[in-house]
């Protein structure tokens, strides 16, 4: 548990061990949280779901909820972790696209809100941090 109570788990993902930080991009962070989110049972239903102007990530099912993921991924943490920059304006438009993703599904059960912060090290490992319930919608 980090500082908030947030239940954050670690995975290490050797396989991309030959990968430089350079070629590193936010689409392979994405395919890194859809193995991840998969090997804890969570089934996908959409990935890059947009709504107006606003995207989500990865929309999931897990334990009767839909899970809206948010994938921040960085080759450096220089000017912070990657889930440092799920700021406010990012959590309002996430929670907006939700709504909307809600409302054109006509889905009524529960929801929340998980981040995946992939990081890169220097060496080419992927670092995934799963943060559940990340922030409450708006």
């Amino acid at each position: 548990m980090d500082v908030s109570g947030r239940k954050i788990l670690r995975t290490f993902i050797g396989n991309y061990k030959t990968m430089s930080n350079r070629s590193f991009t936010g689409a392979d962070g994405e395919r890194l949280a859809i193995d991840h989110l998969c090997s804890k049972g969570f089934k996908i239903l959409k990935t890059n779901w947009t709504y107006n102007k606003a995207e989500i990530d990865i929309i999931a099912a897990h334990n009767n909820y839909v899970v809206f993921v948010e994938v921040k991924t960085r080759s450096s943490d220089s000017f912070g972790e990657p889930e440092d920059f799920v700021n406010d304006a990012k959590q309002k438009m996430l929670s907006y696209a939700a709504e909307g993703y809600i409302f054109q599904n006509r889905y009524e059960g529960e929801i929340r809100f998980d981040i995946v912060a992939v990081s890169m090290s220097p060496d080419g490992v992927a670092e995934i941090r799963h943060i559940e319930d990340a922030f409450w919608n708006y």
